[in-house]
């Protein structure tokens, strides 16, 4: 449903911070838009245990609250907010997925028999397994090593490479003592749809069982409007052992036949599941020894950690497509028209456990911003934190923040990293050791 055009557009964010409302004021229309926080950030992302419905009915109460049109929402995180956005749009009358095509990518291992119907050549082997069961080992009919996660979590929270059996087991232990925190709500999203036969038992505390792959990732991102599939950018993800250690803008790391390959992998997979009327991004890994493309998943959203590089190398963000398919307009991306020819998102890691003493305060932020102009830094730690009781962590080290820079070229991108980083002082202790109880 579009709106007049002599009036100021309502877009709702789910979950806006201070700096997504930053991106979203330098895109290029953004004076014909007034953007409102659908929900907080902290309720939609740092809770660890969300209650779907509950959500629902506030975000429901909001809207109904505000006194004027509704005329975009627009989605950015994962879970919840990837499957508020569709039921809410749906219910004010705006262009959105349907929920049973968002399920289709959002579920891990419904995604994947949907993959194998459709682009079998590019899905890894996969097993799914209840975590809860005593012969849980005995549903994988995979060899060791393999990766196991649950068909819906956080990131890389509760992932685990899996070289034998006594690593399962303890594996084991940390998914049933968390699984159904996210679990549990993603289940009372599962009741809103008809499931197929072929996931009878396998609801939202399932754990998926799937082949190691190896090779260089990639992600094209792009929209479905009104059927038709566009992709707007091709973003790098280079990983440091099991988890994303920066991401690259334009990629460059695969051949422009690979590209091709994975844009069209993408578009026969989302038309065959209907999905219709949204942002994607999917994710690949590709064997340049082997030339084996495979799918690592399907985000039913636009990446928030793209954002940035497509302000900084295209010159707008990628909100501007997402909210031209809320909208029902054509969705236009610049191309190349921004401030670098390159753009990165680099992350910051400790590997162990360990409690915040500070972290980078105003005037080193400003330091950076002297130094290394339009350079955007976030912080996920405050003084006092203990590592360990983040949320939505992955399984193998801690992500203090995340540093966006954009470059010339990419060996003066990484220069200009290391560069922020001796202007980013985070200072961590070691966690004390707990003194036993006398019994």
């Amino acid at each position: 449903m579009s709106a007049p055009e002599d009036r100021t557009r309502n877009v709702f964010v789910l979950g806006m911070t201070d700096l997504q409302r930053q991106e979203l004021g330098r895109m290029r229309r953004a004076s014909r838009y007034a953007f409102h926080p659908l929900l907080d950030y902290g309720t939609l992302v740092r809770d660890t245990d969300p209650d779907f419905d509950a959500l629902l009915e506030a975000a429901r109460a909001q809207l109904a609250d505000f006194p004027s049109p509704v005329d975009a929402i627009v989605c950015h995180w994962d879970f919840p907010s990837s499957l508020l956005a569709p039921i809410l749009a749906h219910e004010h009358g705006i262009p959105a997925p349907s929920v049973t095509s968002v399920l289709r990518c959002e579920h891990k291992y419904w995604s994947r028999l949907e993959q194998r119907r459709a682009v079998p050549e590019v899905v890894p082997g996969f097993a799914a397994f209840d975590p809860f069961a005593d012969d849980a080992l005995g549903q994988v009919d995979l060899p060791f090593p393999f990766w196991v996660k649950p068909v819906k979590a956080h990131s890389s929270n509760l992932g685990f490479e899996i070289h034998d059996e006594t690593e399962f087991t303890a594996a084991l232990d940390e998914i049933r003592a968390e699984i159904t925190d996210v679990g549990d709500a993603f289940n009372q999203v599962l009741r809103r749809v008809e499931l197929p036969e072929s996931l009878r038992g396998a609801g939202g505390n399932t754990c998926l069982a799937e082949e190691v792959i190896t090779g260089i990732q990639v992600a094209p991102e792009g929209v479905v409007a009104r059927g038709r599939f566009s992709v707007h950018g091709i973003v790098d993800m280079h990983r440091d052992g099991h988890s994303i250690d920066h991401l690259d803008y334009p990629a460059v790391t695969v051949p422009a036949e690979v590209q091709q390959r994975m844009v069209d992998t993408a578009e026969r997979f989302l038309h065959h599941i209907g999905y219709d009327d949204g942002a994607f991004n999917v994710e690949y890994m590709w064997d340049r020894e082997t030339d084996l493309l495979r799918l690592i998943e399907v985000n039913t959203r636009i990446s928030q950690s793209h954002t940035e590089l497509f302000l900084k190398v295209d010159g707008t963000s990628n909100h501007e497509v997402a909210i031209d398919v809320a909208l029902g307009e054509a969705p236009q991306m610049p191309h190349r028209e921004g401030r670098f020819a390159v753009a990165g998102q680099w992350h910051v890691f400790h590997d162990a456990d360990a409690i915040v003493r500070s972290v980078p305060g105003k005037e080193h932020l400003a330091a950076l911003e002297r130094a290394l102009p339009d350079t955007k830094v976030t912080l996920q730690v405050a003084p006092g934190d203990r590592l360990a009781d983040l949320p939505h962590q992955d399984s193998y080290r801690f992500k203090l923040g995340s540093v966006y820079l954009g470059a010339d070229d990419h060996a003066q991108l990484a220069d200009r990293f290391r560069q922020a980083m001796e202007l980013l002082p985070f200072e961590l202790d070691p966690v004390p050791e707990e003194k036993e109880v006398p019994g």
